[in-house]
């Protein structure tokens, strides 16, 4: 699922990022592949997607969460 799937409040791990300098300012930020997130909210008509990673809130572009791919905490066995 992409991260602009999740419901608010939703944690979920991520499995991969977007290619290029997006995938590099993220991972600069702290979010990198097998890291777990919490989808806080996503602001409408296409306004940033803010999660929460270790403490700190981060908003990312909706474009850019549509192409991040999460995986369920559930489904993590």
């Amino acid at each position: 699922m992409k991260l602009t799937e999740l419901n608010d409040g939703e944690r979920a791990i991520i499995v991969a990022l977007p290619d290029g300098e997006a995938a590099q300012r993220l991972e600069a930020v702290g979010l990198h592949v097998g890291k777990e997130i919490e989808k806080i909210s996503c602001m409408p008509f296409g306004g940033p997607v803010t999660v929460l990673l270790d403490g700190r809130h981060f908003a990312v572009s909706h474009g850019v969460a549509r192409e991040i791919e999460m995986k369920s905490r559930a489904c993590n066995k």
